[in-house]
Formats: structure tokens, sequence, C-alpha cells
């Protein structure tokens, strides 16, 4: 038994080593032996490409401005492990998690001697976020991130209030499939019956996907640019301002604090879904606007500082690099744009680093510490531009710059959510820019 918060970590984190096993059964066993914790609590269900942890955050936003407790299940994690299990944007105790990797530990060691094997690090986490919240806390609703897919997904053993599927994007396609349709099916798997599902996805042939496995599980459906629209977009200095319409609800003036029109449709899911709870969870039209002003959510399009300007954002596939480059054109036009750059080994790069060198005046590439890191010299011989570099030592390029640059210049740090986490964490340390 783990005696301390170190060693728990190192035994979860050990659990890498079996990579990513699809399939429900282990978690399903797991759920017995715990005394079936995912059935005691209320949840919603989040997935999609991108914008889901930003969906969670609206949405946790706008619960909170009506007084519930809300916990969240979220992945990766930005600044710490902990984020991962949350309540009210609260990370759980070290202690916390020693002692959930306490009540898992018997169990997976069982589960490892058997022919199916134990279970995944990310299964572990799930596991030990349904026994934290139907047992240690009980908040009032909690927001389930998928981590990747869906149908497959360890979060999809919950039957949900109602489920949301941000976008659907050419990412992980090795596991979910080379195509938006087939990425779609597997997205859709948390598509439960008669339960609602909310979607902002673009493609029709996805849409098509989703619509068809709505109507097979009888589930009311709701998609963006049809049962509900947006109207009156702008953007101002602190943030976007917008109107939501349904046929029935026209909400005017909305404002959020997140950069990008993309975070204006992720705001729009959350409406949508706090107005299909409004008489489940007593939600107001002003919890409703207080939530969605007040939603933060690091990492995303998070200006670190303004002098000297320093941007970061973790878009890690070419959708969010192309919402990247839409907002640096349209917000930062005037400004010479530094870009740094580091990707996983197993991300398709090139389309990302071409849209990037489209907005770059210089762009460097680097490597960080992580198993499934890229190098930066690889990264390199991806881009075209003429004023193109790479280096080992991302710290020093980032002091370099800042020594250097003056107020017509920004730095744009971005690519993997596992760099942006360093990055962070050096930001902090450092003391680094000023807001």
């Amino acid at each position: 038994m783990f005696q301390t918060y170190e060693e728990a970590l190192q035994w979860i984190h050990g659990r890498l080593r079996l990579g990513i096993k699809p399939g429900l059964t282990r978690m399903h066993i797991m759920m017995e032996k715990l005394g079936f914790p995912e059935k005691k609590i209320k949840t919603i269900h989040i997935g999609g490409t991108n914008g889901k942890g930003s969906t969670v955050t609206y949405l946790r936003s706008i619960l909170e401005s009506a007084g519930l407790m809300v916990g969240t299940f979220t992945s990766p994690y930005i600044e710490q492990f902990n984020e991962r299990i949350s309540i009210n944007g609260v990370p759980i105790a070290d202690e916390e998690i020693t002692k959930l990797a306490n009540i898992l530990f018997p169990i997976v060691e069982e589960m490892d001697k058997e022919e199916l094997g134990g279970p995944t690090e990310f299964e572990i986490i799930t596991a030990m976020s349904f026994y934290y919240f139907a047992n240690v806390q009980t908040p009032d609703i909690v927001l389930y991130e998928v981590g990747l897919g869906g149908r497959f997904d360890s979060t999809n053993i919950i039957n949900p209030l109602l489920s949301i599927i941000t976008s659907i994007g050419l990412d992980h396609t090795a596991i979910l499939g080379e195509t938006y349709g087939e990425i779609a099916f597997e997205k859709a798997g948390i598509i439960k019956e008669n339960t609602p599902i909310i979607a902002a996805v673009k493609q029709e042939e996805a849409k098509d996907v989703i619509v068809r496995r709505a109507q097979e599980e009888n589930a009311p459906y709701y998609l963006l640019g049809k049962h509900f629209e947006l109207e009156n977009y702008q953007s101002n200095e602190d943030g976007e301002s917008f109107t939501f319409k349904t046929a029935a609800t026209k909400l005017t003036n909305l404002q959020i604090g997140m950069l990008g029109e993309h975070q204006v449709e992720n705001a729009s899911l959350a409406v949508m879904a706090a107005l299909l709870l409004k008489e489940e969870l007593c939600l107001s039209e002003e919890h409703i606007q207080k939530g969605l002003l007040h939603a933060r959510w690091t990492g995303r399009l998070d200006v670190l500082s303004k002098h000297p300007y320093v941007l970061v954002d973790g878009a890690h596939n070419q959708e969010g690099i192309e919402a990247l480059v839409e907002v640096l054109e349209s917000r930062y036009k005037d400004k010479k744009k530094s870009i740094l750059f580091a990707a996983l080994s197993d991300k398709k790069t090139d389309k990302m680093i071409g849209q990037l060198d489209k907005a770059a005046a210089d762009i460097t590439f680097t490597s960080f510490d992580f198993p499934r890191a890229a190098t930066g010299e690889a990264l390199y011989t991806d881009s075209h531009h003429p004023n193109k570099s790479f280096t080992n030592d991302w710290k020093k390029a980032i002091t370099d710059k800042l020594e250097a640059m003056n107020e017509s210049e920004m730095l744009v740090i971005t690519g993997s959510l596992y760099f942006l986490s360093n990055v962070l964490a050096f930001f902090k340390e450092q003391n680094l820019g000023e807001k």
C-alpha cells in the first residue's frame, strides 16, 4: 500500500506502459468491485475532438453561478495531476489521491492476474473519480470529459442527463479512423437511449452519423446552426460577445472572456445544455450570463503577459492550429509574431506547421521531456518558413526572446498540452512577464 502521494502517483503513471486498451469490460469489473459508484452520481458527458475542456469550463461556471457544487473529470492536466478530479475548479488533495490509489490497488493487482489483464492508467484514474464523487465528496452534478473517442472510452459507462459532442477533427486517426464519418461514429458512441445530445459538428458526413445514431437511440438532438444559432458575434478587448437564439429563446449580449470565434461556439453548447437542464437544476438566464463571463480555461489562448506580449495555446491538432491562426490574424494583425512550437511524435504535424508558417514572422521548433515528444529537428524539417530554427533548450529560447522583444512583437507558444504544462510551470517559477 502507498504511504505517500509520490508513491501513489508513481504507481498510477506506471500503468502507462499498458498503453491504450479500448473496451469497457475492465471498467465494468472495477465498478462492480467498488459497488457501482457510477450509478450514484448525476452526470453530463462531453466528447469531441476540440473544445471539450472549454465547454466543460463554461458549463461548470454556469452551474457554479447557480450555487451548485460541480465535480469535473478532465484530461490531460495543465499544471498538476490532481486537476483531473476537481470540485468547483479546485483539484482534490494529495492525500485523497493516495487514499483512492490504496482503494484501487488490490483490485488492480487481482485483475492483473486474469486473462483480460489489468486496467490502464486512464481507466484507473476514471475509476478513482467515480469512487470519489460517489463516496468521498458528493457534488450536485459531475461533468465527465471523454479521454479518447467515445464509444470505448472508459468514461462511457455513465448514464448522463445529457451528452455533448463539441466538434469532429482528424485527430488520433490511427485509433479512431481516417475519415470524419469514421471518427464521428466513435464520438457518437456516447449517445444514450432517450438522452439529449447537443453537437457543434460542422462536416455533413459527421453530422449525418450523429443524427443517425441519435435517431437509433431515440435521443433528442440539438445541432448548432439548426436548432440553436449564434448572431451578432463581435470581438472586443476583453473577449467576445454574441446573441444565442433558439425557436423559443433569445439571449442577447452574452459575453465571454476567452478569445476566438470557436470559443463562442463552445460557449453556445454550454448555454444549450443549461437551457435543457433549466428546470432540473434551477438555472436562470442570469446564471448563464454570469457563468459565461467568469469562465476561464488555463492554456487556451491564454495571455500570460502583456509587456512583453505572450500568448499560449494548447493547439495540438490541425483544427486547433487553424483556430489559433484565425485569432492571430484577426486580433493581432499589427503584431510581429514569433512562434515556439512543440508536439508529440504521433501527431500529423505537417499541415499544422504549414498553418503556423503563414502566421509567423519567425518560428522555432523544440522538444520537451516526455516519452512521445517529437524532436525539434524533426518538426523543423516540416517547415518551409524562411526564418525557422530549432533548439533543445526551450527555456533559453523563451527567456532570450522575452529580453529582445519590443511592443510591436508578440511571442506565441503552442502545441502539445503536455508542453504547455511545462511552459506554464516555468513562467510561474521564474515569475516571467507581467500582465
